[in-house]
């Protein structure tokens, strides 16, 4: 399974414009001016939902979609592609396709043919950050060995809105200065059988850009097979222009035996070679991905 922005990290003043934004959405104030349309009437719904979500869950939304990729004609560079370095990686995702078959292929490296013959154009990262300490602990014994798998949460193993869905599996309750306001999820199919999977052949991150208040409980609920080692959340993540950064070179482990699944390429924008892209979930019920 190729599976499954906003600032709280400069301080507590941040949080509380946060946490101000988000009790403005839950009580649902009508002090604004009245959209002309229907349809204005739901962009602006949408739009003041997800100004609430994204000071405690990072998604992308879906007018963001078009938006997520970096550009290509500034972000991309020509390297030759028989250097050798990107053999064992690629190995290695074919593998990990084979055991998932619906995973979406990498849209990270495209081929074109000049006369000196093919050539990979990569992506150009920023230099990442220097960690001095590593945030995950050593493999733990019956994990020794085994490849890192990095999972993304939300809009990756799950959707999460503030505003109540049909049949959903989760409320997440959150607390905000005080107050609760509730969160509703809903998982990707088939992610109680991916979960399952995946834990048996590999050390499990969950890397999330959103805050631990309302991930550490939704993991909880999620994670029934007990197979997440580590969860990382927003403080973890490396802020760069405007995005939350997951630099693998932070778990401490060997980057040519680590993966990431996220559905947001900023996300993993410093290792790009190390992700397996996967399509956003929202609320299709017929999503196939997870499926082994």
């Amino acid at each position: 399974m190729a599976t499954l922005v906003r600032s709280l990290v400069g301080g507590n003043q941040g949080q509380q414009d946060g946490d101000g934004k988000l009790l403005e959405l839950a009580d649902q104030r009508d002090d604004q001016p009245t959209p002309s349309s229907q349809q204005e009437q739901e962009e602006a719904q949408e739009m003041q939902e997800d100004d609430g979500l994204a000071s405690v869950i990072t998604q992308v939304s879906s007018r963001d979609q078009q938006k997520a990729a970096p550009p290509p004609a500034a972000q991309y560079a020509v390297q030759p592609a028989d250097d050798g370095s990107g053999e064992v990686r690629s190995t290695w995702k074919n593998k990990f396709r084979s055991i998932f078959c619906c995973l979406a292929p990498s849209s990270n490296e495209q081929y074109v043919r000049q006369d000196e013959g093919p050539v990979v154009i990569r992506p150009i990262a920023p230099q990442p950050p220097s960690w001095t300490e590593p945030v995950l602990g050593p493999q733990l014994a019956q994990d020794s060995g085994k490849k890192t798998l990095v999972l993304d949460l939300d809009e990756t193993l799950v959707h999460s809105s503030f505003k109540p869905v049909p049949q959903p599996d989760y409320i997440i309750p959150v607390e905000i200065e005080g107050r609760i306001v509730d969160v509703y999820v809903l998982k990707r199919p088939f992610v109680d059988h991916f979960m399952r999977a995946v834990g048996s052949r590999f050390e499990v991150v969950v890397f999330t850009a959103s805050l631990g208040k309302y991930a550490d409980p939704l993991l909880d609920l999620l994670d029934k097979a007990n197979v997440v080692r580590w969860r990382l959340f927003r403080e973890a993540c490396y802020p760069y222009e405007g995005s939350y950064v997951k630099d693998l070179q932070c778990l401490g482990r060997d980057l040519g035996q680590t993966i990431i699944v996220d559905n947001s390429p900023h996300s993993y924008m410093f290792q790009p070679e190390n992700a397996l892209p996967i399509g956003t979930f929202i609320d299709d019920m017929q999503d196939q991905v997870g499926r082994g």
